[in-house]
């Protein structure tokens, strides 16, 4: 990682692939990750992290399946994060975000997590597996 201020519009500006996070720095084990999104990522869950959402530009959808908590039953919800808002996926928990309208967003994840989580119905071509591109690669 560089030892030079990020900005983030620049980052963001490098790159036009969609649901493909770059790696824009490290903390400590977590990467810090910007990505483009528009449309629906797949549906997919973390085993062993949460998964942390800032949006930077635009607005992020995320569906939940959440398992059943009594005395409430499982069920699907979807929160709607506008520019500015951040939201924490618990780990374990299925979820796709989606972005009907194009959105910037920035998550941060153990360094080597999937986007795709370790359980996920098929991936769709437009979305990345990957753990995180470099900026600039």
């Amino acid at each position: 990682m560089t030892q030079r201020p990020i900005v983030l519009a620049e980052a963001l500006a490098s790159f036009d692939a969609l649901w493909s996070p770059r790696i824009v720095t490290r903390v400590n084990d977590y990467d810090v990750r910007v990505a483009k999104v528009d449309g629906e990522h797949v549906w997919h869950a973390h085993d062993d992290t949460d998964e942390f959402f800032l949006v930077l530009d635009g607005e992020l959808h995320i569906a939940l399946r959440e398992p059943a908590a009594e005395p409430e039953p499982a069920g699907e919800r979807t929160v709607v994060l506008p520019r500015g808002a951040v939201f924490t996926v618990p780990r374990g928990v299925w979820h796709r975000p989606s972005a009907p309208g194009g959105a910037s967003i920035m998550m941060f994840e153990p360094t080597g997590t999937p986007t795709v989580g370790d359980r996920h119905d098929e991936v769709p071509a437009h979305v990345d597996a990957t753990t995180g591109h470099p900026l600039g690669g």
